[in-house]
């Protein structure tokens, strides 16, 4: 495992040694027999899970068992927001709670994530919409949360570039959190899987699981294509792949699977120094460190477990962006992927119990996801560890559904043609 304490100094020592120095970031463990925890699922939300578990309730005999490799799931296929610019009570706090992890999540894990907080600049074109926006800003503020109204010169000095006339959709103003903005979502995987290997965490890879060994309603491990594994807990962060899995204990769950895609295009030179959404469609967009346009938009109108997507939605994002800034028509796209998204019913999370004893549930992210990395594997190891909820999580219940306890953010949960 890696013991570099990553500094300034260690850098210039490896740099006048042709960086011959620098040891593995963690070990590619193999499975023991048994452990007191097991997470299903080796991306942010898994291995941020088992940072916590071990640095902030000491529960370090803990394995994460990811099907393929570190960082080749949602976590490394988003595109790479921090917000926490929520409107209703249940999701608020979850999503500050998250914000401020990620603003000291650089220092507690000694490594670089590249966290940038350029802001989140929510565009509006009708006088409803800016009402809407200023309710959510004013029921951010009242949770502690920054939120403040940009009206059409203050955006113009910020975003120069947008198409401020449009006959179809004039920008009439905007919402604006600055503490939002990007992370780098390969390093958040690596520096997760970093911290909790240091910690005694083992991190197995190649490892997909086939079924659960659950008798008397407990858990008692999990079959693997690496053979079996004894457990007191499970627990699942397996995103898009979380009704599949959760199947093989018995479980159906409120969630269905899609596809959201994201693409980048070639470098070009700074363009934009914000995260932007589109208001008059789904649409939002950054520039990366290497200059590269980061855009997306809905997820695709069917259930699947593709990592890839299909044409109409291109070029739906597409239109998107050319309809909010007419600039971008010229540029390349350099590439595309897919993300599974484990759509829930209501739009929001679920980090609960389930009826098998032992066995916890970590899913229904829809598109919050990567932004909810830190506080999701927070909330998670509070959940295994003491077998409660964390308070900022404690409305994101498996049986909110049937008790009619729904969090609808946005009221489209899984339906395509709402979005």
């Amino acid at each position: 495992m890696s013991t570099d304490n990553y500094s300034i100094f260690s850098v210039l020592r490896e740099a006048l040694r042709g960086h011959t120095g620098w040891k593995p970031a963690w070990r590619d463990a193999a499975p023991k027999a048994a452990y007191d925890v097991v997470i299903v699922g080796g991306g942010g939300h898994g291995l941020a899970a088992a940072h916590y578990l071990a640095k902030e309730f000491g529960v370090t005999n803990v394995a994460v068992v990811e099907k393929g490799w570190i960082g080749g799931g949602n976590v490394g296929r988003n595109t790479t927001i921090i917000r926490s610019n929520y409107l209703l009570p249940g999701n608020i706090p979850f999503y500050e709670h998250s914000m401020k992890l990620w603003e000291g999540l650089e220092q507690d894990l000694n490594y670089n994530a590249m966290v940038s907080q350029r802001s989140v600049i929510n565009l509006f074109h009708s006088d409803g919409q800016r009402d809407a926006y200023a309710r959510r800003g004013n029921a951010m503020r009242l949770h502690g949360v920054d939120a403040d109204l940009l009206d059409v010169a203050e955006l113009k000095r910020i975003l120069p570039m947008l198409d401020y006339e449009n006959a179809r959709f004039p920008v009439k103003g905007a919402l604006r959190q600055k503490r939002g903005g990007t992370v780098r979502h390969d390093a958040v995987a690596w520096g997760y899987a970093r911290s909790a290997d240091g910690r005694g965490v083992d991190i197995i890879q190649n490892c997909e699981v086939t079924g659960f060994r659950i008798e008397g309603g407990r858990i008692l491990g999990l079959e693997t294509s690496r053979g079996f594994i004894g457990a007191k807990k499970v627990a699942l962060a397996c995103a898009g792949n979380s009704s599949r899995v959760a199947a093989m204990a018995g479980m159906r769950l409120p969630i269905e699977s899609h596809v959201l895609q994201a693409f980048v295009t070639e470098g070009v030179k700074p363009f934009i120094d914000t995260v932007c959404t589109f208001g008059a469609g789904h649409f939002y967009i950054s520039q990366s460190d290497k200059g590269g346009l980061v855009f997306g938009g809905d997820i695709d109108g069917y259930n699947s477990y593709a990592q890839r997507g299909n044409l109409p939605t291109v070029e739906d994002v597409c239109e998107g962006g050319m309809a909010l800034m007419p600039a971008i028509g010229r540029v390349r796209l350099l590439r595309s992927w897919g993300g599974i998204m484990d759509m829930s019913m209501d739009g929001s999370p679920i980090i609960d119990r389930t009826p098998v004893e032992g066995l916890y549930l970590n899913a229904g992210w829809c598109y919050g996801g990567f932004k909810a990395v830190p506080a999701a594997g927070h909330c998670l190891a509070h959940l295994i560890a003491r077998d409660e909820p964390h308070p900022v999580a404690a409305a994101y219940r498996l049986d909110r559904f049937a008790t009619g306890r729904t969090i609808d953010e946005k009221g489209m949960g899984a339906q395509p043609n709402l979005h």
